[in-house]
C-alpha cells in the first residue's frame, strides 16, 4: 500500500486512478520543491532518493503510483493534487494576507505553499478545529457550492445556558440582519448546558456565531468537527496536518 505523510506518523492512502510516469525532476517541480532549476539541484546534489536509493538524475523516469520519495530524509508521497486536513488553532486566519493573526500558511511546509493550497472555505480566527486545504479548484468549488449542501459540524460552548427554546428556533430558522431567508441547523444537540453541537449546510459569513446570536445566545468558543464525511483526525493535535485521501473521503456520493 502507498503511504501518507505529514503529521510525524505515516497511514494508508488508496490508489484511485492510473498515474503517470514522469522524469524525477517534473514529480519534485510539480510537489512545490522549488523552480525546475531549484528541483535539478535539489537532485544533482543528492539530496532526493527514491526506494531508499539516493538518485543524483533528474531525467530518470519515475512511476508515480504509490510513489513516495525523499527530500534531504523526509518522505513525501506523490499527489497530483493536494488534500490536506489541519487542525486549525484558534489565532490564525484562513487567509494568504491576514491582517491581525498570523495565516494558516505558515503551520504547512513549504512544498505545500509552493504548490498553491488554498482553504475550502474558512474559519473566523479564533475558531478551531477541522480546515481543508487543496490546490484542486474544482473541489473547492465543489466542498463549497451552496447547491451541494455540504454538511459541517460545529461545538458552540455559549455563555448563556441552552434552552429547548433555542434550539427549537436553530432547526425551524433564524433571521439574520442581511438576509431575509430564514436560516436553518441541519441538526442541534444539545450536549451540556453550555454547550451546543450544530450541523449546517451552508457557509454564510460568522454564521454560527450569527445564527446562535438571533436565538439569543452568544458564542463565547468554537470549535469545527466534522467536514462532510470526514472527521476531524482524535490524534491530530493543533497546529498539525495530514494527507486527506481524496475527495471520498470527505464527500461520499
Amino acid at each position: 500500500m502507498p503511504i501518507i505523510y505529514g503529521t510525524n506518523r505515516l497511514a494508508p492512502v488508496s490508489r484511485l486512478v492510473p498515474m503517470p510516469t514522469l522524469r524525477l525532476s517534473q514529480v519534485l517541480f510539480s510537489q512545490g520543491f522549488g523552480t525546475r532549476r531549484e528541483c535539478d539541484g535539489l537532485i544533482i546534489g543528492g539530496h532526493v532518493a527514491v526506494a531508499g536509493a539516493t538518485v543524483d538524475d533528474p531525467d530518470v523516469p519515475v512511476d508515480t503510483a504509490g510513489l513516495v520519495f525523499s527530500v534531504d530524509g523526509t518522505p513525501w508521497p506523490y499527489h497530483a493534487q493536494a488534500l490536506i486536513a489541519l487542525h486549525k488553532p484558534a489565532g490564525y486566519e484562513c487567509s494568504q494576507k491576514p491582517s491581525n493573526h498570523p495565516s494558516v500558511m505558515t503551520l504547512l511546509p513549504s512544498p505545500l505553499r509552493t504548490r498553491g493550497v488554498q482553504p475550502v472555505g474558512r474559519l473566523d480566527a479564533d475558531t478551531t478545529g477541522l480546515l481543508l486545504l487543496t490546490d484542486d479548484g474544482a473541489l473547492i468549488h465543489r466542498l463549497t457550492s451552496p447547491k451541494r449542501h455540504v454538511p459541517k459540524v460545529y461545538q458552540a460552548r455559549c455563555a448563556e445556558p441552552i434552552t429547548d427554546a433555542q434550539l427549537a428556533r436553530l432547526l425551524q430558522g433564524v433571521t439574520l440582519v442581511d438576509d431575509p431567508r430564514p436560516v436553518r441547523a441541519q441538526a442541534a444537540q444539545r450536549l451540556d448546558t453550555h454547550l451546543l453541537s450544530l450541523t449546517l449546510t451552508e457557509g454564510k459569513y460568522h454564521q454560527v456565531k450569527r445564527m446562535l446570536a438571533a436565538a439569543g445566545n452568544h458564542v463565547v468558543a468554537l470549535h469545527r468537527s466534522h467536514f462532510g464525511a470526514l472527521a476531524l483526525p482524535a490524534e491530530l493535535t493543533p497546529g498539525r496536518w495530514c494527507w486527506v485521501a481524496g475527495a471520498q473521503a470527505v464527500v461520499q456520493s
